[in-house]
Protein backbone atom coordinates (compact mmCIF):
# COMPACT_ATOMS: atom_id res chain seq x y z
CA UNK A 1 0.00 0.00 0.00
CA UNK A 2 1.62 3.35 -1.61
CA UNK A 3 0.63 6.76 -1.49
CA UNK A 4 1.94 10.68 -1.75
CA UNK A 5 1.42 13.04 1.13
CA UNK A 6 0.39 16.17 -0.13
CA UNK A 7 -1.66 19.50 1.13
CA UNK A 8 -5.16 19.21 1.89
CA UNK A 9 -6.57 23.09 1.72
CA UNK A 10 -10.42 23.10 2.91
CA UNK A 11 -11.59 23.89 -0.78
CA UNK A 12 -13.81 22.45 -3.14
CA UNK A 13 -11.60 19.64 -5.53
CA UNK A 14 -12.02 21.05 -8.63
CA UNK A 15 -9.34 23.55 -6.83
CA UNK A 16 -6.50 21.02 -5.93
CA UNK A 17 -3.53 20.41 -7.82
CA UNK A 18 -3.03 16.41 -8.33
CA UNK A 19 0.18 15.72 -9.78
CA UNK A 20 -0.38 11.63 -8.86
CA UNK A 21 -3.39 9.99 -6.79
CA UNK A 22 -3.05 8.57 -3.74
CA UNK A 23 -3.24 4.82 -4.51
CA UNK A 24 -5.45 2.77 -1.93
CA UNK A 25 -6.03 -0.59 -0.67
CA UNK A 26 -8.08 -0.22 2.08
CA UNK A 27 -11.87 0.44 1.07
CA UNK A 28 -15.26 1.52 3.21
CA UNK A 29 -18.20 1.45 1.91
CA UNK A 30 -21.20 2.56 3.74
CA UNK A 31 -24.63 1.36 3.33
CA UNK A 32 -27.25 3.65 5.59
CA UNK A 33 -30.32 1.64 5.53
CA UNK A 34 -31.96 0.81 8.81
CA UNK A 35 -35.79 -0.57 9.49
CA UNK A 36 -35.43 1.96 12.51
CA UNK A 37 -33.08 4.20 14.63
CA UNK A 38 -31.97 2.52 17.46
CA UNK A 39 -32.23 4.55 20.43
CA UNK A 40 -28.69 5.45 21.16
CA UNK A 41 -27.49 5.63 17.79
CA UNK A 42 -26.03 8.50 15.91
CA UNK A 43 -24.92 6.80 12.90
CA UNK A 44 -25.19 8.34 9.33
CA UNK A 45 -28.50 6.27 8.85
CA UNK A 46 -31.48 6.73 6.49
CA UNK A 47 -34.99 4.95 8.21
CA UNK A 48 -36.84 2.86 5.61
CA UNK A 49 -38.84 -0.55 5.58
CA UNK A 50 -36.20 -1.95 3.36
CA UNK A 51 -32.36 -1.04 1.49
CA UNK A 52 -33.18 0.43 -1.70
CA UNK A 53 -29.86 -1.62 -3.46
CA UNK A 54 -30.40 -0.07 -6.79
CA UNK A 55 -30.01 3.36 -5.90
CA UNK A 56 -27.05 2.53 -3.32
CA UNK A 57 -25.56 1.04 -6.25
CA UNK A 58 -25.96 3.79 -8.36
CA UNK A 59 -24.72 6.72 -5.80
CA UNK A 60 -21.47 4.02 -5.50
CA UNK A 61 -20.96 3.90 -9.01
CA UNK A 62 -21.40 7.85 -9.75
CA UNK A 63 -19.10 8.05 -6.56
CA UNK A 64 -16.67 6.08 -8.14
CA UNK A 65 -16.35 7.66 -11.36
CA UNK A 66 -15.99 11.42 -9.60
CA UNK A 67 -13.45 9.90 -8.01
CA UNK A 68 -11.58 8.89 -11.06
CA UNK A 69 -12.04 12.08 -12.51
CA UNK A 70 -10.94 14.60 -9.39
CA UNK A 71 -7.62 12.18 -9.33
CA UNK A 72 -7.03 12.44 -5.69
CA UNK A 73 -7.42 8.97 -5.01
CA UNK A 74 -6.94 5.38 -6.81
CA UNK A 75 -7.82 2.11 -5.65
CA UNK A 76 -5.14 -0.92 -5.84
CA UNK A 77 -4.95 -3.16 -8.41
CA UNK A 78 -5.86 -5.68 -5.46
CA UNK A 79 -7.70 -4.42 -2.53
CA UNK A 80 -6.11 -5.61 0.69
CA UNK A 81 -9.54 -4.66 3.27
CA UNK A 82 -13.05 -4.15 1.89
CA UNK A 83 -15.26 -3.33 5.07
CA UNK A 84 -19.04 -2.49 4.47
CA UNK A 85 -20.97 -0.94 7.23
CA UNK A 86 -23.95 1.00 8.13
CA UNK A 87 -26.76 1.63 9.04
CA UNK A 88 -27.89 -2.40 8.21
CA UNK A 89 -26.23 -4.10 5.10
CA UNK A 90 -28.21 -6.78 5.28
CA UNK A 91 -31.40 -4.58 5.14
CA UNK A 92 -30.07 -4.41 0.91
CA UNK A 93 -30.23 -8.39 0.31
CA UNK A 94 -28.40 -11.62 -1.06
CA UNK A 95 -27.73 -9.64 -4.38
CA UNK A 96 -25.90 -6.81 -2.67
CA UNK A 97 -22.11 -8.14 -2.38
CA UNK A 98 -22.69 -9.37 -5.77
CA UNK A 99 -23.72 -6.03 -6.57
CA UNK A 100 -20.66 -4.42 -4.69
CA UNK A 101 -18.14 -6.77 -6.24
CA UNK A 102 -19.34 -5.85 -9.91
CA UNK A 103 -18.80 -1.78 -9.18
CA UNK A 104 -16.08 -2.43 -7.28
CA UNK A 105 -14.07 -4.31 -10.04
CA UNK A 106 -13.86 -8.07 -9.70
CA UNK A 107 -10.36 -8.12 -10.57
CA UNK A 108 -9.49 -5.89 -7.28
CA UNK A 109 -11.13 -8.71 -5.37
CA UNK A 110 -9.19 -11.78 -6.70
CA UNK A 111 -6.22 -11.53 -4.29
CA UNK A 112 -5.20 -14.47 -2.20
CA UNK A 113 -5.39 -12.61 1.52
CA UNK A 114 -8.33 -10.26 0.86
CA UNK A 115 -10.59 -9.74 4.19
CA UNK A 116 -13.85 -8.73 2.51
CA UNK A 117 -15.99 -7.71 5.98
CA UNK A 118 -19.84 -6.98 5.54
CA UNK A 119 -22.10 -6.20 8.65
CA UNK A 120 -25.34 -7.82 9.10
CA UNK A 121 -28.17 -7.47 11.85
CA UNK A 122 -29.48 -10.84 12.73
CA UNK A 123 -33.14 -10.72 12.13
CA UNK A 124 -32.16 -9.89 8.05
CA UNK A 125 -29.01 -12.66 8.16
CA UNK A 126 -31.05 -15.37 6.63
CA UNK A 127 -29.45 -18.71 5.29
CA UNK A 128 -30.30 -16.85 1.64
CA UNK A 129 -28.44 -13.62 2.24
CA UNK A 130 -25.42 -15.62 4.00
CA UNK A 131 -25.33 -18.08 1.28
CA UNK A 132 -24.75 -15.27 -1.71
CA UNK A 133 -22.60 -13.17 0.27
CA UNK A 134 -20.24 -16.17 0.72
CA UNK A 135 -20.45 -17.06 -3.10
CA UNK A 136 -19.85 -13.37 -3.89
CA UNK A 137 -16.71 -13.25 -1.98
CA UNK A 138 -17.14 -12.26 1.04
CA UNK A 139 -15.27 -13.76 4.28
CA UNK A 140 -16.20 -11.87 7.00
CA UNK A 141 -19.17 -11.28 8.40
CA UNK A 142 -19.74 -8.57 11.79
CA UNK A 143 -23.48 -9.42 13.39
CA UNK A 144 -24.56 -6.83 15.69
CA UNK A 145 -26.14 -8.84 18.93
CA UNK A 146 -25.62 -6.19 21.34
CA UNK A 147 -26.99 -8.23 24.33
CA UNK A 148 -29.03 -11.47 24.69
CA UNK A 149 -31.49 -10.18 26.87
CA UNK A 150 -34.92 -9.72 25.64
CA UNK A 151 -35.87 -6.41 27.34
CA UNK A 152 -32.41 -4.84 26.92
CA UNK A 153 -32.97 -5.44 23.02
CA UNK A 154 -36.51 -3.54 23.09
CA UNK A 155 -35.54 -0.87 25.31
CA UNK A 156 -32.42 -0.37 22.18
CA UNK A 157 -34.79 -0.74 19.52
CA UNK A 158 -33.29 -4.01 18.16
CA UNK A 159 -35.52 -5.72 16.00
CA UNK A 160 -34.36 -9.72 17.28
CA UNK A 161 -34.91 -11.74 20.01
CA UNK A 162 -32.90 -13.15 22.43
CA UNK A 163 -32.00 -16.47 20.11
CA UNK A 164 -31.87 -14.37 16.91
CA UNK A 165 -28.12 -14.55 17.33
CA UNK A 166 -27.81 -18.06 17.86
CA UNK A 167 -29.43 -18.77 14.52
CA UNK A 168 -28.10 -15.72 12.46
CA UNK A 169 -24.63 -17.28 13.24
CA UNK A 170 -25.88 -20.63 12.36
CA UNK A 171 -26.78 -19.30 9.21
CA UNK A 172 -23.13 -17.78 8.54
CA UNK A 173 -21.35 -21.48 9.59
CA UNK A 174 -23.43 -23.02 7.66
CA UNK A 175 -23.29 -20.84 4.37
CA UNK A 176 -19.09 -21.56 5.25
CA UNK A 177 -18.00 -18.46 6.91
CA UNK A 178 -15.86 -19.28 9.96
CA UNK A 179 -14.53 -15.57 9.98
CA UNK A 180 -17.33 -14.22 12.41
CA UNK A 181 -17.48 -11.11 14.83
CA UNK A 182 -20.53 -10.28 17.07
CA UNK A 183 -20.75 -6.77 18.73
CA UNK A 184 -22.00 -6.86 22.42
CA UNK A 185 -22.75 -3.63 24.24
CA UNK A 186 -22.18 -2.60 27.75
CA UNK A 187 -22.87 0.00 30.29
CA UNK A 188 -26.82 -0.37 29.99
CA UNK A 189 -29.46 1.44 32.46
CA UNK A 190 -28.81 -1.03 35.72
CA UNK A 191 -32.72 -0.98 36.09
CA UNK A 192 -32.91 -3.20 32.95
CA UNK A 193 -32.27 -6.07 34.60
CA UNK A 194 -29.94 -7.00 32.18
CA UNK A 195 -27.06 -9.90 33.10
CA UNK A 196 -23.80 -9.09 31.72
CA UNK A 197 -22.57 -12.15 32.84
CA UNK A 198 -24.93 -14.03 31.17
CA UNK A 199 -23.91 -12.30 27.86
CA UNK A 200 -20.93 -13.12 28.24
CA UNK A 201 -21.55 -17.08 28.54
CA UNK A 202 -24.05 -16.95 25.70
CA UNK A 203 -21.27 -15.15 23.45
CA UNK A 204 -18.60 -17.92 24.56
CA UNK A 205 -21.59 -20.53 23.25
CA UNK A 206 -21.71 -18.94 19.73
CA UNK A 207 -18.07 -20.01 19.76
CA UNK A 208 -16.85 -17.69 17.30
CA UNK A 209 -13.68 -16.08 17.03
CA UNK A 210 -13.90 -12.57 17.69
CA UNK A 211 -15.74 -10.58 19.67
CA UNK A 212 -15.89 -6.37 19.92
CA UNK A 213 -17.05 -4.62 22.80
CA UNK A 214 -19.08 -1.14 22.76
CA UNK A 215 -19.18 1.01 25.72
CA UNK A 216 -22.81 2.93 25.92
CA UNK A 217 -22.40 6.47 25.17
CA UNK A 218 -25.42 9.20 24.96
CA UNK A 219 -25.04 11.86 22.13
CA UNK A 220 -27.42 14.21 22.48
CA UNK A 221 -29.29 14.61 19.33
CA UNK A 222 -30.44 10.83 19.85
CA UNK A 223 -33.43 9.42 21.32
CA UNK A 224 -31.86 9.00 24.35
CA UNK A 225 -29.81 11.57 24.38
CA UNK A 226 -33.19 13.62 24.27
CA UNK A 227 -34.37 11.35 27.45
CA UNK A 228 -31.54 12.55 29.60
CA UNK A 229 -32.03 15.92 29.02
CA UNK A 230 -36.45 15.42 29.67
CA UNK A 231 -35.12 13.60 33.42
CA UNK A 232 -36.54 10.00 31.49
CA UNK A 233 -33.34 8.73 31.36
CA UNK A 234 -30.15 8.26 34.11
CA UNK A 235 -26.49 8.69 32.64
CA UNK A 236 -24.06 5.96 32.19
CA UNK A 237 -22.95 4.69 35.66
CA UNK A 238 -19.37 5.06 35.76
CA UNK A 239 -18.44 2.26 38.32
CA UNK A 240 -20.78 0.06 36.48
CA UNK A 241 -18.66 0.77 33.17
CA UNK A 242 -15.43 0.13 34.46
CA UNK A 243 -16.91 -3.17 36.51
CA UNK A 244 -18.24 -4.68 33.02
CA UNK A 245 -15.40 -3.73 30.67
CA UNK A 246 -13.03 -5.18 33.20
CA UNK A 247 -14.98 -8.47 33.63
CA UNK A 248 -15.44 -8.59 29.98
CA UNK A 249 -11.40 -8.78 29.34
CA UNK A 250 -11.29 -11.53 32.22
CA UNK A 251 -13.64 -13.50 31.05
CA UNK A 252 -12.91 -13.33 27.17
CA UNK A 253 -9.23 -13.39 27.57
CA UNK A 254 -9.74 -16.39 30.24
CA UNK A 255 -11.21 -18.58 26.87
CA UNK A 256 -8.27 -18.09 24.16
CA UNK A 257 -9.43 -14.70 22.72
CA UNK A 258 -6.72 -11.91 22.47
CA UNK A 259 -7.03 -8.20 24.11
CA UNK A 260 -5.54 -6.91 21.00
CA UNK A 261 -7.67 -3.63 21.05
CA UNK A 262 -8.85 -1.66 23.78
CA UNK A 263 -12.65 -2.69 22.22
CA UNK A 264 -11.58 -6.02 20.56
CA UNK A 265 -10.77 -9.42 21.02
CA UNK A 266 -9.89 -12.70 19.23
CA UNK A 267 -8.66 -15.69 18.90
CA UNK A 268 -5.26 -15.83 17.29
CA UNK A 269 -5.52 -15.10 13.44
CA UNK A 270 -9.09 -13.17 13.52
CA UNK A 271 -7.85 -10.08 14.68
CA UNK A 272 -9.36 -7.33 12.00
CA UNK A 273 -6.71 -6.62 9.40
CA UNK A 274 -9.18 -3.80 8.33
CA UNK A 275 -9.44 -1.65 11.58
CA UNK A 276 -5.85 -1.90 11.97
CA UNK A 277 -5.46 0.53 8.61
CA UNK A 278 -7.32 3.02 10.95
CA UNK A 279 -5.12 2.00 13.89
CA UNK A 280 -1.88 2.24 11.64
CA UNK A 281 -2.35 5.44 10.49
CA UNK A 282 -2.46 4.33 6.58
CA UNK A 283 -4.73 5.61 3.74
CA UNK A 284 -8.31 4.18 3.06
CA UNK A 285 -11.33 5.67 0.86
CA UNK A 286 -14.48 5.70 2.18
CA UNK A 287 -18.01 5.29 0.04
CA UNK A 288 -21.11 6.36 0.54
CA UNK A 289 -22.75 9.09 2.84
CA UNK A 290 -20.97 9.98 6.05
CA UNK A 291 -17.87 7.92 4.84
CA UNK A 292 -14.44 9.33 5.79
CA UNK A 293 -11.00 8.63 3.75
CA UNK A 294 -7.54 9.32 4.98
CA UNK A 295 -4.22 10.12 3.55
CA UNK A 296 -1.61 11.83 5.62
CA UNK A 297 -2.03 14.58 6.06
CA UNK A 298 -5.74 14.87 4.20
CA UNK A 299 -8.45 13.70 5.92
CA UNK A 300 -12.21 14.29 4.48
CA UNK A 301 -15.41 12.98 4.51
CA UNK A 302 -18.55 13.14 2.87
CA UNK A 303 -22.26 14.47 2.96
CA UNK A 304 -24.20 12.75 5.74
CA UNK A 305 -27.87 12.56 5.13
CA UNK A 306 -28.99 10.10 2.36
CA UNK A 307 -30.89 11.44 -0.34
CA UNK A 308 -28.34 14.78 -0.64
CA UNK A 309 -25.42 11.70 -0.85
CA UNK A 310 -27.53 10.05 -3.42
CA UNK A 311 -28.21 13.32 -5.92
CA UNK A 312 -24.38 14.21 -5.88
CA UNK A 313 -23.46 10.91 -6.09
CA UNK A 314 -25.58 9.45 -8.50
CA UNK A 315 -24.66 12.58 -11.00
CA UNK A 316 -20.88 11.61 -10.86
CA UNK A 317 -19.85 13.91 -8.46
CA UNK A 318 -17.41 13.55 -5.52
CA UNK A 319 -20.05 14.02 -2.48
CA UNK A 320 -17.33 15.61 0.08
CA UNK A 321 -18.36 17.34 3.00
CA UNK A 322 -15.44 18.91 4.06
CA UNK A 323 -11.91 18.42 4.28
CA UNK A 324 -8.94 19.20 6.92
CA UNK A 325 -5.30 18.77 7.10
CA UNK A 326 -4.06 17.34 10.15
CA UNK A 327 -0.96 19.50 10.78
CA UNK A 328 2.57 17.90 12.93
CA UNK A 329 1.03 18.32 16.12
CA UNK A 330 -2.19 16.91 15.69
CA UNK A 331 -0.88 14.07 14.03
CA UNK A 332 1.39 13.32 16.82
CA UNK A 333 -1.42 13.13 19.01
CA UNK A 334 -3.30 10.70 16.79
CA UNK A 335 0.20 8.65 16.90
CA UNK A 336 0.23 8.35 20.53
CA UNK A 337 -3.39 7.69 20.93
CA UNK A 338 -3.61 5.06 17.81
CA UNK A 339 -0.78 3.48 18.97
CA UNK A 340 -1.62 3.38 22.95
CA UNK A 341 -5.20 1.48 21.78
CA UNK A 342 -3.53 -0.98 19.98
CA UNK A 343 -1.37 -4.36 21.97
CA UNK A 344 1.03 -2.67 19.95
CA UNK A 345 1.69 -0.28 21.78
CA UNK A 346 4.73 2.36 21.64
CA UNK A 347 8.19 1.40 21.34
CA UNK A 348 9.85 2.69 24.02
CA UNK A 349 13.36 3.86 22.66
CA UNK A 350 11.03 6.63 20.68
CA UNK A 351 9.95 8.14 23.79
CA UNK A 352 11.66 11.00 25.42
CA UNK A 353 13.50 11.00 29.06
CA UNK A 354 10.23 12.96 30.55
CA UNK A 355 7.43 10.72 28.65
CA UNK A 356 9.35 7.76 30.27
CA UNK A 357 8.88 9.07 33.70
CA UNK A 358 5.85 9.39 32.57
CA UNK A 359 5.12 5.58 31.55
CA UNK A 360 7.03 4.68 34.40
CA UNK A 361 4.07 6.39 36.85
CA UNK A 362 1.41 4.38 34.78
CA UNK A 363 3.41 1.07 35.49
CA UNK A 364 3.51 2.14 38.93
CA UNK A 365 -0.30 3.05 38.94
CA UNK A 366 -0.73 -0.73 36.86
CA UNK A 367 -1.84 0.63 34.17
CA UNK A 368 0.78 -1.12 31.63
CA UNK A 369 1.73 -4.32 30.51
CA UNK A 370 5.17 -5.35 31.45
CA UNK A 371 8.02 -5.53 28.74
CA UNK A 372 11.12 -3.19 28.42
CA UNK A 373 10.81 -2.41 24.68
CA UNK A 374 7.48 -1.22 24.19
CA UNK A 375 4.67 0.42 26.47
CA UNK A 376 1.52 -1.21 26.16
CA UNK A 377 -1.18 -0.15 28.19
CA UNK A 378 -4.00 -2.99 29.90
CA UNK A 379 -7.37 -3.63 30.41
CA UNK A 380 -7.04 -0.49 33.58
CA UNK A 381 -5.68 1.80 31.57
CA UNK A 382 -7.70 1.62 28.71
CA UNK A 383 -10.25 2.67 30.82
CA UNK A 384 -8.73 5.92 30.79
CA UNK A 385 -6.59 5.71 27.43
CA UNK A 386 -7.76 9.18 26.01
CA UNK A 387 -6.15 11.06 29.59
CA UNK A 388 -2.91 9.21 29.34
CA UNK A 389 -2.57 9.90 25.50
CA UNK A 390 -3.00 13.48 26.04
CA UNK A 391 -0.53 13.32 28.88
CA UNK A 392 1.89 11.26 27.23
CA UNK A 393 1.87 13.90 23.96
CA UNK A 394 2.04 16.92 26.61
CA UNK A 395 5.49 15.33 27.43
CA UNK A 396 7.13 14.95 23.88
Amino acid sequence: MSYRSRACASVGPADIAVSAPINVAAVYVHAPFCSRRCLYCDFAVHVSPGGDLAAWGTALTGELKGIENEGLFALDATLETLYVGGGTPSLLGPAAMKTLGELIGPDRLRGSDLEWTAEANPESLTPELAASWRAAGTNRLSIGVQTFEEGALRWMGRLHGSEGAAQAVGNAKEAGFDNLSVDLIFGLPARLGRSWSDDLERVLRLDVPHVSLYGLTIEPATPLGRALEDGRETPVDEEQYRDEFLMAAEVLTHAGYEHYEVSNFARPGFASRHNAVYWDGRPYLGLGNGAHSFADPCRRWNVRDWPSYQAIASAGSVAEEERETVDAAERALERTWLGLRTRSGLAFDSLSDRQRQIVEGWSQQGWTVPGPERVRLNAEGWLILDQLAVELDGAA
